[in-house]
């Protein structure tokens, strides 16, 4: 059985619900994996297979779905296509006063993988949840090779924690936190002059990557 969401939820990391690990805004499809009377429900969203616990009070806002979650297909030259309007969602959402939130893919507050997937979900293209899934997922190139719409990943050598939207000119968009960034969605240069925060995620460039497909999710 799968089950809509009536509003935006917060799913956590475990059953204490103390630390958020996604959203899931209006009309997302989940699977309930366990459940136990005024308990927390254990849960997997069926667009991206991400899990989670809700609260047993938000049992309220799901209801039984009528229809079977299908992912969308599209070929790369129709998410080519699309990009212009993957950047203006994000073009539109950094003028909205926000900040910050880690695990947020619900307006205004996003996380940076959370960014990119809302941006690209907004024109109906599905991308796995965190940021090193997302560099597993597109399709590698290099930084000369870069577009507008395509991920730059950054992080340590093992793993990528951090990712944003290329707009051209060694501009990037992203949602950055307190400690290295700017505590919210920000522009910066993906180069090593300019301002302390576009030096700080520079020196921690991992690579980028280009949105060829839409995530098929295993859920169903």
């Amino acid at each position: 059985m799968q089950y809509l969401t009536k509003a935006n939820l917060n799913l956590y990391t475990s059953a204490e619900l103390t630390c958020l690990a996604t959203q899931a805004a209006i009309g997302r499809f989940l699977h309930i994996l366990s459940a136990a009377e005024n308990s927390p429900l254990q849960v997997r969203l069926c667009e991206d297979d991400y899990p989670g616990w809700l609260a047993a009070d938000d049992q309220q806002f799901l209801e039984e779905s009528a229809t079977v979650y299908h992912a969308p297909v599209w070929s790369e030259t129709e998410i080519r296509q699309r990009l212009p309007e993957v950047i203006a969602f994000t073009e539109a959402a950094i003028v909205v006063p926000n900040h910050y939130l880690w695990g947020g893919t619900v307006a205004p507050h996003y996380d940076c993988s959370g960014l990119m997937q809302a941006a690209f979900g907004a024109v109906g293209i599905r991308l796995p949840r965190d940021a090193y899934q997302q560099e597993e997922f597109v399709q590698k190139i290099v930084l000369s090779d870069l577009i507008p719409g395509d991920l730059v990943f950054f992080g340590t050598p093992v793993k990528a924690t951090h990712v944003g939207l290329y707009l051209g000119n060694d501009r990037y968009i992203h949602s950055s936190g307190k400690d290295q960034g700017r505590n919210g969605i920000g522009i910066d240069r993906l180069c090593d002059r300019g301002d302390a925060v576009s030096r700080t995620y520079y020196a921690q460039v991992r690579g980028a990557g280009r949105v060829v497909r839409s995530y098929q999710p295993k859920c169903s």
